[in-house]
């Protein structure tokens, strides 16, 4: 019976969730802003947090700057979640205009020599675009994620992520199966900024001038499978369209010590906030330990 009833709940969200789609992209960016205003004027929506995160992140810069920061990043953090709904169901040939690649050939290049990929992200500008970079690559590739306690919501989670060919594999089954599939290589991606629940000081690095502690799973499943590993730099070029750029961080990693895949992950995703730091997902605790 109750799985019955979440099938009917996951099936009556998931068509609201379309149908709301279908509107135009004008109409869903209205929306946002209105959603923006909100949370940054009236709800406060961890306020507080988005300051402080940025404030510690940017000892240099000056309150106006602050705050002309937090209010953009509350702009785009209701944007993308318009984007994301829009995507559910734009045609492929409008999001490959709105979504660039670069410097793919390096994926094609490691995982024809029978190297799988490990593709590290963080959560920079709409990252939830990645879903949609399996359309462009003849590899399989997949998105490791954390299942949602609602069955509801994890099952339309993996409904909208899966749209364009990526498959989801949960965290804690990650290891067996890429070390079980080392005839099929293949692209694994990670968004490794999270906050880990248990801390490694050989995992804590210096990052945007604090010390943080970061996953050690994604560069201990690289060496383990003897993975190469490459960043993936989100720029966004105008609003709803962005460019995705492979960077190398390493093709052997048993050429590397311990520590330093993590740490050339840390520089890039460092150099990637830079660049625009309203695009990041500042709403997150991530130095609460």
């Amino acid at each position: 019976m109750k799985r019955i009833s979440q099938t009917v709940a996951y099936r009556s969200v998931y068509s609201i969730v379309y149908a709301v789609s279908l509107l135009p992209m004008s109409f869903l960016y209205a929306m946002a802003s209105i959603a923006s205003f909100l949370a940054y004027y009236i709800v406060g929506y961890r306020k507080a947090v988005v300051i402080q995160n940025i404030a510690r992140s940017f000892p240099d810069k000056r309150y106006g700057e602050i705050r002309c920061i937090v209010k953009k990043f509350y702009s785009c953090f209701t944007a993308y979640f318009a984007e994301i709904i829009k995507s559910i169901s734009a045609p492929a040939e409008i999001l490959d205009k709105k979504i660039i690649f670069e410097n793919l050939e390096l994926i094609d290049k490691h995982v024809n020599a029978g190297r799988n990929i490990i593709a590290c992200l963080g959560h920079c500008g709409n990252w939830e675009m990645l879903n949609f970079m399996p359309y462009k690559l003849s590899h399989d590739m997949y998105a490791v994620y954390k299942p949602l306690r609602s069955g509801v919501m994890n099952r339309l989670m993996i409904k909208l992520r899966s749209r364009f060919g990526m498959k989801l594999i949960p965290d804690k089954s990650v290891v067996r199966h890429i070390l079980t599939q080392k005839s099929s290589p293949a692209v694994y991606l990670f968004l490794a900024d999270q906050c880990p629940r248990t801390k490694e000081d050989k995992y804590k690095f210096e990052l945007l001038n604090q010390e943080t502690y970061l996953f050690s799973g994604m560069e201990k499943l690289a060496r383990a499978s003897r993975s190469a590993v490459i960043y993936l730099h989100i720029t966004q070029l105008s609003k709803g369209s962005y460019k995705i750029t492979c960077m190398l961080i390493c093709s052997e990693v048993e050429s590397l010590n311990e520590g330093e895949i993590t740490q050339k992950y840390v520089d890039l995703l460092t150099e990637n906030i830079k660049e625009e730091p309203y695009g990041w997902l500042w709403t997150h605790k991530r130095w609460k330990r």
